[in-house]
């Protein structure tokens, strides 16, 4: 078990965190929360020994071993799956299998395992990583935004994975859906502090939201003494008749200190400019194909309709032709065939990679604003600024200065700026925190045109999307019906052929034996202190048991005999024994659980060998 005590963290004089404490429960999976910036990848980096402390102590069990997700590329072996068996040591060394399964699960098929490692795209490199880590089995999982080069098939391929993952894990992810499935506590960073509650977001978020309300009635009430303490000195301070109860009072002003207010979090607040359409209906599309021969398309024979008020989700695995779709649908692609008809009072908006890139390094983030919505005044568009965080001279910051996450803010400025009535909206969550995601999922339903969304959150698709593209079996089609329907009706076919195991390789009946006999001898001594200790809390329950009856039979005698002294004694002992046996009876279920998991786990390997 992880013990975190009294760390503090500051950067050139800002003020991270300080005197945080907590530890982690065995078996826990932990999501982290917090706004950006609030430190929550810098507390990985002081749990890994990357960042110095400033003050206090992280201390890890001996041989405890933490498996991270680095981002940094270094590839030694010259095939991905050469590259992801060199993390499997001793007699793990066998088990490739595992191995090829992760790469499986995270999209890699079983050519791709013999490619060269540097030949894939930088998301397939990090997944790359990602399976090198989950191989190896850790005793703590800390994973900063994994689902960030992931599409979804792999996402729920991630979140199954951790689910059943025996060891503990911390997980920051912008997508709260994810977290909540995964998590068993949330664990947050919020102004300098750090709270952990068991469940997920909606309780940590409502815990903190309560914590908050008291605080500040508290905070007005000691307000409001202190004021009448404060009028009571300056009234009777100078009459002697008074004076000693004065100074009392004045003392006790001084001890009372300051309750400071709670500091402010900024959010960003999202409100796309809509632009009035007379027709129900904006889009029209029949027959879109795309590809970059005629032999090898992406897609074919796309049709569908958008009216106002309706969201349109592209879905599917990277690489297969979301975005090229979306970019075909917003002209900046040429379609093969086809014919995308919009109403002559259609106005779209567009935010996507290329768009982003297209950003003028020299202009300001104000006049990058202005550049779409001329006739908007200025101080329209300042206020847009501020609600993406850039208010006051922030907005007067070139776009050259601008880090990746800052450039996707300014996109979104652009957007909510310029007057349209349908939204094109390639992964718009990326760089947003928790919090934005929600305001942005709230803006697109309050949102009175159409949108088309290629995203691989399922929380967003749930809440958005009436209607699908999805990309699978070699070609896209059109879905009518919401994202449940479709995994209803349809499914991923990845999910749909997961029972076909991947083949182990064969090994000696020597080797075989010897892990055998392994997993034999660490069951006994995994399951055999867990029976001694459900053996001795059995036994202690039925000696209490024995005694509760017998007390209860003394206090039916006493209560004939009107002895109420004896009475209240008996009845003081009868409420410690049922107090002592519900909590052996709570400890003993989650003992009973633990050696129900660890031999239902042992019975898993030894099954495995046999098959």
């Amino acid at each position: 078990m992880i013990q975190v005590n009294n760390i503090s963290k500051s950067f050139a004089g800002q003020v991270l965190f300080e005197n945080l404490s907590f530890n982690l429960p065995a078996g826990a999976r932990v999501g982290l929360v917090g706004r950006n910036g609030s430190g929550k990848s810098t507390l990985f980096k002081l749990i890994l020994g990357e960042e110095s402390l400033d003050s206090g102590e992280i201390s890890l069990p001996k041989n405890y071993r933490i498996g991270t997700l680095k981002q940094h590329i270094e590839f030694s072996k010259p095939s991905v799956a050469e590259e992801c068996y060199q993390v499997l040591t001793g007699e793990a060394k066998y088990e490739t299998y595992k191995v090829d399964k992760i790469l499986s699960g995270l999209g890699f098929t079983q050519a791709e395992l013999n490619k060269d490692p540097h030949s894939f795209s930088g998301g397939y490199q990090i997944r790359i990583n990602l399976a090198k880590v989950l191989a190896t089995e850790p005793n703590l999982l800390l994973l900063d935004e994994p689902t960030n080069y992931l599409d979804i098939v792999s996402m729920r391929w991630l979140r199954n994975f951790l689910i059943q993952f025996e060891g503990e894990v911390i997980i920051i992810t912008h997508d709260r859906e994810f977290m909540d499935e995964v998590t068993t506590h949330t664990m947050g960073l919020s102004r300098k502090q750090l709270k952990m509650v068991k469940g997920d977001t909606r309780k940590f978020y409502s815990q903190l939201l309560e914590e908050d309300e008291l605080y500040e009635k508290t905070r007005a009430n000691f307000d409001k003494k202190r004021k009448e303490m404060e009028r009571f000195v300056e009234r009777f301070r100078a009459k002697a008749s008074k004076a000693s109860q004065a100074q009392s009072k004045l003392k006790q002003l001084e001890k009372m200190g300051e309750m400071d207010e709670l500091a402010s979090e900024a959010d960003l607040e999202f409100n796309f400019n809509y632009k009035e359409i007379p027709s129900k209906n904006i889009l029209q599309v029949e027959n879109l194909s795309f590809g970059y021969t005629e032999n090898l398309q992406l897609f074919s024979d796309i049709s569908f309709h958008l009216e106002k008020g309706e969201c349109l989700g592209i879905i599917g695995k990277n690489g297969k032709g979301k975005s090229t779709l979306l970019n075909c649908l917003a002209g900046e692609l040429k379609p093969l065939k086809g014919e995308t008809r919009f109403h002559p009072s259609c106005s779209y908006a567009h935010f996507g990679q290329t768009n982003i890139e297209r950003l003028h390094p020299q202009n300001s983030i104000v006049e990058e604003v202005t550049e779409v919505a001329p006739e908007l005044p200025h101080a329209k568009i300042r206020q847009i600024c501020g609600t993406m965080m850039f208010s006051g001279d922030l907005a007067d910051k070139k776009i050259s200065v601008l880090s990746g996450g800052e450039r996707s803010r300014v996109m979104l400025a652009k957007i909510m700026a310029k007057p349209s009535n349908l939204l094109f909206l390639d992964e718009p969550t990326n760089h947003l925190d928790m919090q934005s995601i929600e305001s942005l999922a709230d803006a697109i339903t309050q949102f009175a045109g159409a949108t088309i969304i290629v995203t691989h959150s399922e929380m967003l698709l749930r809440r958005l999307a009436s209607k699908l593209i999805i990309f699978h079996h070699d070609g896209a089609e059109l879905f009518l019906g919401d994202y449940d329907d479709f995994l209803a009706k349809m499914g991923w076919e990845e999910e749909l052929n997961s029972n076909q195991k991947i083949a182990k390789p064969k090994i000696s009946k020597k080797e075989l034996q010897k892990l055998r006999s392994e997993i034999i001898k660490e069951r006994s001594s995994t399951l055999n202190p867990l029976k001694k200790q459900i053996e001795s809390l059995e036994k202690r329950i039925t000696k209490n048991e024995k005694q509760l009856n017998q007390k209860n039979l003394d206090l039916v005698n006493a209560s004939q005999n009107s002895d109420g002294e004896l009475i209240s004694q008996l009845s003081i002992e009868v409420s410690d024994l049922e107090n002592a046996i519900e909590r052996d009876f709570e400890v003993l279920a989650e003992i009973q659980e633990k050696h129900d998991q660890s031999e239902q786990s042992f019975e898993e390997k030894l099954g495995e060998l046999n098959s």
